[in-house]
């Protein structure tokens, strides 16, 4: 049986190989199969697309994070604070920075 732990995995080999298409897709394969997709995979994933310069793919799927019933956690909003600082769109890394306090996270 495929569980998490498989795909939180691959989606971290694909963050290191730069592969941040292949990463998404193995969050689409969780989601068609009923995978629980957790804060894990959506760190994984955003950093994925945040290493690989595509900066709106981390903000969507961070955007996904906090709709879903996943906690919000400081390295998910970190990922996503440094794919926007590679994209030169500091007033959204600002705005997501702010909203750490608004959700109860501490800043590194």
């Amino acid at each position: 049986e495929l569980d998490a732990i498989i795909f939180n995995s691959a989606i971290s080999v694909c963050e290191t190989a730069g592969k941040w298409e292949k990463a998404l897709q193995i969050v689409d394969v969780m989601a068609q199969i009923n995978v629980e997709i957790d804060t894990i995979t959506f760190s994984a994933a955003i950093s994925a697309c945040e290493k690989s310069g595509k900066w709106q793919e981390a903000l969507k799927l961070f955007g996904g994070l906090a709709q879903s019933k996943s906690e919000l956690h400081t390295i998910s909003c970190n990922a996503a604070i440094s794919a926007c600082e590679k994209g030169v769109v500091w007033e959204k890394a600002l705005h997501l920075f702010a909203s750490m306090g608004q959700h109860e996270m501490e800043s590194d």
